[in-house]
């Protein structure tokens, strides 16, 4: 990594109904922004942020696969999920609407240490 701090940003909350989904990106992109080395973990119920083809119009809330899908365009390639959180969940890499990077959860600490900065969201 460059000379620069390094970001990893750690989502943990379902896309909607609070802010921490979008606040996250924001953060993410504004980190890109000033050449910040960035990586994003989606953990959890974070996971529900990468679904593909969100319909969000009957709960009033802006879609967050717009924002997902400009991350390549601000140089964040390294977006990281937990096996264990696919097979709970019975999902696939296919239905998610980002190339991921999959980890085991045992080997998140190892994600976290690589990282000078954690943001938890």
């Amino acid at each position: 990594m460059s000379d620069k701090k390094s970001v990893l940003i750690l989502n943990q909350h379902a896309p909607y109904g609070t802010s921490y989904a979008r606040d996250a990106l924001d953060v993410a992109l504004t980190c890109s922004i000033f050449e910040m080395p960035v990586s994003l973990a989606f953990l959890g119920d974070g996971l529900f942020q990468l679904l593909k083809n969100q319909n969000t119009e009957q709960t009033g809330h802006k879609n967050i696969e717009s924002m997902l899908s400009a991350l390549p365009m601000y140089d964040i390639d390294q977006v990281f999920i937990c096996s264990e959180d696919l097979e709970t969940n019975a999902l696939s890499e296919s239905d998610l609407a980002l190339p991921v990077q999959i980890i085991s959860q045992s080997s998140l600490s190892n994600l976290i240490d690589s990282h000078d900065t954690v943001l938890t969201f």
